[in-house]
């Protein structure tokens, strides 16, 4: 938690029913206030006037008279109501290191705020309220990112009720103080928890959704980088833009491949790519000739993960759940993630695919029998070694890809007296997708970096439009390798390049 995301006003009007992934980010990362619907808040309202009712007829009710857990049978009576859920919050905060940054933090927030709002919760508004109040005065609590199993993220995410009752640590300011200073210098005053609030606080999976919804909202941006990388790769080696046509893909319409053909189109436009119909090869290899399958595939995935995904942020993922059209409290298990993170395993497996296509294109651009040009891209083959390392470097990362992407979200214990006997590991699961996707940022850079190379020892190509603008912001920062120099450099420089969106930037200008 050492980055700073100032507070921006527009705010973004909240209904519990209609968040995206993208207005997360802007909430998230770019600062955007949020403010509560008027109809969100007459469910909230509405909902938490139930559970005093119920309260008051003494009907047995899971984490509002009865205690949590194996301890489900424990009887809370009325007089214990604040003391009850207080030491939930307290006894439930046992994550560990390391912790979030202040845009992940937000984003976890948000996702817990959003999915109050349907008013299935019977949370106290003013507790719904405090999510609200912490986003717009950027006071981020001091949040673990490990030791949910991911069937609810109670471990953790009870520490964001930690800070709302003046326990643990915030960061306000640019600066880490007592959470309790913080609400006395932001004029809050810390919540007195009543019935059922603890539960609400930390039942949800708010830590896998908020950071899931950053990792989707990157791998779209990196899917899109990958697309014009390729397009450079492809005139790198003067290849075949045949399987690029059209009507090639249109015989075979999945989205995702439809998307990335599009893509790849639009960066070679004015390429001499197509005006030289007599190419060289009739077929180039499946890591060149395939990538808009390859890539599309990804696409698809990323969107079933986020249709799933969204669906889990505008829902109740509350137990037990309010009814209020029945006036009943409900148990149930909405809180289980699967549902919604088999997608992210998917989603693992088909940048498996993307990394490996990048790593074979990298490899064969280095390879003279197939480029004609120098072996691993030297300027001076005599006094110089050019990118050869550089190829045990993306299989490296490729390799630690191939074992993030085994199925973690069937690795779970049976818990609290073998009631708790199914999780999801759901943390976890958008953790190992966040490495897979920064791995790939790398592996992408390195070919970028092959890329622009063989189009300079080549020196006789037409880039397309976009294409050139894509040469242009990587050579802005990577010279020519005219003689050998630390690689490493050049590789987190075009690393940053192309996380940072200056691809993307330069060819859409």
């Amino acid at each position: 938690m050492h980055d700073r995301v100032e507070v921006l006003s527009d705010p973004l009007v909240l209904d519990g029913g209609t968040l995206t992934v993208e207005q997360l980010h802007e909430v998230a990362v770019n600062g955007r206030a949020v403010r509560i619907s008027e109809t969100a808040r007459q469910r909230l309202e509405a909902s938490r006037k139930l559970v005093f009712e119920l309260a008051e007829q003494d009907i047995p009710i899971y984490g509002l008279n009865r205690g949590v857990g194996w301890n489900k049978d424990k009887v809370i009576g009325k007089t214990f109501f604040e003391r009850f859920n207080r030491n939930l919050i307290l006894s439930h905060s046992a994550g560990v290191a390391p912790y979030a940054s202040v845009a992940e933090t937000r984003a976890v927030m948000l996702a817990r705020l959003n999915t109050l709002l349907p008013g299935r919760s019977g949370i106290d508004p003013a507790v719904a309220e405090r999510y609200a109040e912490f986003l717009n005065q950027g006071i981020h609590p001091k949040l673990p990112l490990r030791g949910s199993v991911g069937a609810a993220d109670i471990t953790t995410i009870s520490h964001l009720g930690l800070a709302m009752i003046g326990e643990g640590e915030v960061e306000w300011s640019g600066k880490r103080l007592a959470a309790g200073e913080a609400l006395r210098q932001a004029g809050l005053a810390p919540l007195a928890l009543g019935p059922k609030d603890g539960l609400a606080i930390v039942s949800s999976n708010a830590l896998s959704a908020g950071m899931g919804a950053l990792a989707l909202q990157e791998c779209e941006a990196l899917l899109e980088t990958a697309d014009l990388v390729y397009a450079l790769s492809l005139e790198a080696i003067r290849g075949n833009v045949s399987p690029l046509e059209e009507g090639v893909h249109l015989a075979r319409p999945y989205p995702g491949q439809l998307r990335s053909a599009n893509r790849v189109r639009a960066a070679l436009l004015g390429s001499s790519l197509w005006e030289n119909a007599d190419t060289e090869s009739l077929q180039d290899p499946l890591s060149f000739r395939d990538a808009c399958q390859i890539h599309g595939a990804a696409y698809d995935a990323l969107g079933y993960a986020k249709g799933q995904l969204e669906l889990h942020l505008n829902s109740s993922e509350d137990n037990p759940c309010v009814l209020l059209e029945e006036r009943r409290i409900v148990s149930c298990a909405n809180f289980d993630p699967v549902t919604w993170i088999l997608g992210f395993e998917m989603l693992g497996s088909a940048l498996h695919h993307l990394s490996k296509s990048a790593c074979y294109r990298t490899i064969k651009l280095g390879t003279p029998a197939f480029t004609g040009l120098s072996r691993f891209l030297t300027a001076d083959e005599e006094r110089s070694i050019g990118y050869c390392t550089a190829q045990k470097t993306i299989t490296s990362l490729d390799a630690e890809i191939r074992h993030l992407i085994n199925p973690a979200s069937t690795d779970y214990y049976a818990l609290a007296g073998d009631i708790e006997d199914h999780a999801a590991n759901a943390p976890f699961v958008v953790m190992k997708t966040r490495e897979i996707i920064d791995r790939l940022w790398y592996i992408i850079a390195i070919e970028a970096l092959h890329a622009v190379q063989a189009i300079d020892l080549r020196g006789d190509l037409k880039l397309g439009r976009r294409t050139a603008a894509v040469y242009r912001a990587i050579r802005d920062e990577i010279p020519f390798l005219g003689a050998d120099r630390d690689i490493s450099v050049d590789i987190d420089r075009a690393y940053h390049v192309v996380k940072e969106g200056r691809l993307l930037e330069g060819a859409e200008a």
